[in-house]
């Protein structure tokens, strides 16, 4: 959008009409009798001085004194002597929009028209768009269909072909499809006209302006009333109204008072209807609006109709028309003629009842007809097609610079294909040296295991046991020992090698752990292992050695300081999750607790790192599976809360 304040050469350059109206303002303000208070002349000079551009910057000065014709005047004629066209352009359209609202149409045509000649000739598209949506709203008010279409498509066209419109440019697009939808709305398309009308106050909400949102709630509420969706209609009304009571807008309140009762009225709940209608009423006549007081008085005289009051009808019914007609509303004419017909139909007056009801028909005619229809279909057809082929357009200048970028990027593209490769090529380092890294890890894990499994103490201990049997002379039982402890010491060192062995490999080592340490214990340890029918423990495969660190805990923690029975049993069963086995280690030792107290009391004491590593190297074996491994360690307690030993779960995936 570009604003340009007018030079010597442009003004020279004016046209005939606009010097004669510039001479008629100037005269017609020097003998003006009224002038601003000295408080607003000096907001008003220093809004001059400082000549802002566009609409919203002057609107958030001369917001409240917008409805007044003394400050606005006073505003155009400082602002032409200063040669401050947006000023200018301001205060003629809102000239423009007070005259129209006290129904003096001719006067805002001249003051709109000028408006828009002035922004035409300065350029000025913002208030060139304004001052066509202005003369749409005036063209509508006095039914002139096809004018008002005009104005209002082009002040849409000129707006959306804006790429970043301005927050005034938006608002100006959102009064455009609200004032189309409006034009639909008399032509009786009312689903178009609903269309249009929320595309406004889709916008609207978007800008967050209230008034726009409350005006097109009322639009549609009408459209959706003469679709007969009363109650639909009715809450797009209150809708509207709470709007307008947030902004204290009486204009809006009082129409849709009015609109609320006109549904009452059709509800046949006049009694209902006649409270708003005072309301709207005392409102309308303070505006002193004709366009708002009219359609209130036909509306009392509709609800008057209902109920058999003829003489009250008949008088504002009446009134009704007589300001219509005096305020050019054919419209609110029509209304107030064909409600007069009814009424007079009642009273059995027949010739003024087909009176009144050929002066409906005709100025219905004249408000509707099938030309009109035609002529609006074609503006729109015509500008949407307008839109298509400047759309292609813009598409077709869209690809030629794709491709023009394309051919450009060619060695950029290369080079970023390069690039790639090379960010590739580091990444598959990366991964290598991560899988390297887990290999490792892994190794260290097994080193680890065979340490714990062939810890001095144990070996000690065994050929200490070994040794008493030859010292006793007990051949029998020193052979028999040692075949079993080479047995398992081979085992172990073939297990090592291996990430993962059979089920019944491990559970032979187990046996083999548990007969050699049963010789300290003096073979006082029940052991047990016990396999689920079902479970083929040649084919079950399990990470190597991992019982072993298990059973030395319930040995040595558990059992070491039990009197009386001691026990370990181990239980292979089918888990009840698929693809699952659970190996259960329990033991009728003095439970966790107790044990720990017994470590806490030691001054050597032994930390058992088994466990650990057996835990991960369970996590790095469920690696390859689709679920993880899970153990899970349950004291167990006697029927009068006693430890009663400790059960190791270990739930392993096996698929």
């Amino acid at each position: 959008m570009k604003n340009y304040k007018t030079t010597l050469n442009q003004r020279v350059n004016m046209s005939l009409r606009h010097l004669l109206f510039a001479a008629f303002l100037v005269f017609n303000f020097q003998g003006f009798s009224q002038s601003p208070t000295a408080t607003v002349k000096q907001t008003i000079d220093s809004l001059v001085s400082h000549s802002p551009q566009g609409y919203t910057d002057i609107h958030s000065v001369l917001r409240k004194h917008r409805n007044d014709t003394i400050v606005m005047r006073y505003v155009a004629k400082t602002a032409l002597e200063n040669n401050y066209i947006d000023g200018q352009l301001y205060a003629l359209n809102e000239l423009g929009r007070k005259y129209r609202n006290t129904n003096q149409y001719k006067k805002a045509i001249i003051l709109h028209e000028q408006a828009l000649e002035i922004a035409t000739e300065t350029d000025n598209l913002e208030f060139r768009v304004s001052s066509l949506n202005n003369l749409g709203v005036v063209y509508r008010r006095t039914s002139s269909i096809r004018a008002a279409m005009d104005y209002n498509q082009k002040a849409l066209e000129l707006a959306e072909a804006v790429e970043n419109p301005s927050i005034s440019l938006k608002r100006s697009i959102n009064i455009s499809h609200n004032c189309i939808g409006n034009l639909y709305q008399e032509l009786r398309q009312y689903d178009k006209a609903i269309v249009q009308f929320e595309k406004s106050l889709l916008l609207e909400a978007e800008l967050n302006n209230l008034l726009g949102q409350a005006i097109n709630y009322q639009n549609v509420g009408e459209c959706k009333e003469e679709l007969n969706n009363l109650d639909e209609a009715l809450k797009d009304y209150q809708t509207s109204l709470e709007l307008n009571n947030t902004i204290n807008n009486d204009t809006g309140r009082v129409i849709c008072y009015n609109s609320i009762a006109q549904i009452y009225v059709k509800k046949n709940q006049p009694t209902k209807a006649l409270t708003y209608l005072n309301i709207a009423l005392e409102k309308a006549k303070k505006l002193d609006d004709d366009f708002l007081i009219a359609p209130v008085y036909i509306n009392f005289g509709w609800a008057k109709l209902l109920l058999k009051d003829y003489a009250n009808a008949e008088k504002n019914m009446l009134t009704g028309l007589r300001l219509s007609e005096a305020s050019n509303l054919p419209y609110s004419t029509t209304q107030a003629s064909r409600l007069l017909s009814k009424l007079y139909k009642e009273q059995r007056d027949f010739e003024k009842a087909l009176q009144y009801n050929v002066k409906a028909e005709t100025l219905e005619e004249e408000i509707l007809n099938v030309n009109t229809i035609r002529y609006v279909n074609d503006i729109i057809y015509r500008y949407d097609s307008q839109k298509q082929s400047t759309k292609i357009e813009v598409l077709a200048k869209e690809n030629e610079n794709v491709t023009l970028a394309l051919r450009k990027n060619r060695t950029i593209l290369l080079i970023a294909g390069l690039a790639l490769a090379l960010l590739a090529g580091i990444f598959y380092i990366l991964y290598r040296q991560y899988q390297l890294k887990n290999e490792k890890k892994v190794l260290t894990l097994e080193q680890n295991m065979l340490r714990s499994q062939m810890n001095p103490h144990f070996l000690f201990n065994s050929l200490n046991s070994i040794k008493l049997y030859i010292i006793n002379n007990e051949q029998k039982n020193a052979v028999h020992y040692l075949n079993k402890f080479s047995k398992l010491v081979r085992k172990i060192l073939e297990a090592s090698s291996l990430r993962e062995i059979p089920l019944s490999e491990e559970l032979e080592t187990a046996e083999l752990y548990m007969n050699i340490e049963n010789i300290r214990f003096s073979n006082e340890i029940n052991f047990q292992i016990n396999i689920e029918d079902g479970i083929d423990p040649h084919i079950v495969k399990i990470p190597s050695l991992i019982l072993q660190p298990f059973l030395e805990n319930a040995l040595w923690h558990g059992l070491s300081s039990k009197n009386g029975e001691k026990k370990i049993q181990v239980d292979i069963c089918t888990s009840h999750e698929p693809g699952f086995i659970d190996i259960i280690i329990t033991d009728n030792g003095i439970g966790r607790a107790a044990s720990e107290r017994i470590k806490l009391g030691k001054v050597l004491k032994r930390n058992s790192v088994g466990i650990d590593i057996t835990k991960d190297r369970l996590l790095n074996f469920s690696r390859d599976f689709q679920n993880s491994f899970n153990l899970e360690i349950i004291d167990l307690f006697k029927g009068d809360g006693g430890a009663n030993g400790t059960k190791i779960l270990l739930h392993i995936p096996t698929i």
